[in-house]
């Protein structure tokens, strides 16, 4: 499948939040790297899991006894867990490697995760935690937080050890920032996190052609972002398409003149002309 028509599929995909299928926009992603990736194949795969796991759950389960019936299928027989080995390693943040190998980073196997739960009715939402993606299990009582790299369930003080070094930085009370952080996140937002931590693997690892693809999907998902058109101009600068970096860089000052960085951007805009002018 060519580059466009792997952007157009994930801008239909990402077209409207209420059906936005979580699933199909992660493989989706996966198509930068894997181009030819058999995506009926994949999801086939993962309801043949589901088909296993709903063997195994009591028909008359309640959500406390489904949740640990289907953790302990998840987790100890299908042996999916985080990859501590190279935790980043970009194939940690594919779904169709991370279903392969049972290995990823936390959102991934979250994802894997409410795909297989929503199918099997359980009412289990992702949360987009800082540092550390979770689940969050709706109950009668009272909400379960769990770990999608192990099932573990969480405590409050857990989360609040978690969370000590974001508020720091934030400079908000524990508790406050505590209950704003644990509330559902959209596809949408789940996606884009997705996406926000290949863009920094592959800036830190100066991938740039990788890093434009996940550029042009920041910019199909977040529509309404300057900010990512504006990356989107310094990936393409990085590659040497000037015309286009030229075109976001320029996008962004009209939109941003007062810009912290609209100096910097200028540079850059000064720098690109030059070359263009003498290609």
């Amino acid at each position: 499948m060519t580059t466009t028509r792997i952007l157009e599929y994930f801008s239909s995909l990402m077209a409207d939040d209420e059906s936005l299928p979580l699933t199909e926009a992660a493989l989706s992603i996966a198509q930068d790297a894997y181009p030819d990736l058999d995506m009926p194949a994949v999801l086939a795969e993962i309801d043949e899991l589901v088909v296993r796991a709903r063997r195994r759950i009591p028909d008359d389960a309640d959500v406390k006894q489904k949740v640990d019936s289907f953790n302990r299928y998840f987790f100890l027989d299908l042996g999916f867990s985080s990859n501590l080995n190279d935790y980043y390693d970009s194939d940690n943040s594919y779904l169709n490697v991370v279903l392969r190998r049972r290995r990823g980073i936390s959102i991934l196997l979250a994802v894997v995760y409410l795909e297989m739960a929503d199918q099997l009715g359980m009412p289990v939402r992702g949360v987009s935690f800082p540092g550390h993606f979770l689940l969050r299990v709706s109950m009668p009582e009272h909400d379960l937080m769990l770990d999608p790299t192990n099932g573990q369930t969480l405590s409050e003080a857990q989360m609040v050890e978690m969370l000590e070094p974001y508020v720091q930085r934030v400079g908000e009370s524990i508790g406050s920032a505590l209950r704003v952080l644990l509330q559902p996140a959209t596809k949408r937002e789940i996606v884009v996190r997705m996406l926000r931590n290949l863009k920094g693997i592959y800036l830190q690892t100066q991938r740039w052609q990788r890093l434009l693809a996940v550029q042009q999907r920041l910019v199909i998902a977040l529509p309404g972002s300057i900010e990512e058109v504006r990356d989107r101009g310094f990936a393409y600068a990085r590659l040497d398409y000037l015309r286009s970096a030229l075109e976001d860089l320029e996008r962004y000052i009209e939109v941003r003149p007062d810009a912290e960085d609209a100096t910097a951007v200028e540079t850059e805009l000064h720098e690109l002309r030059q070359r263009t002018q003498n290609d």
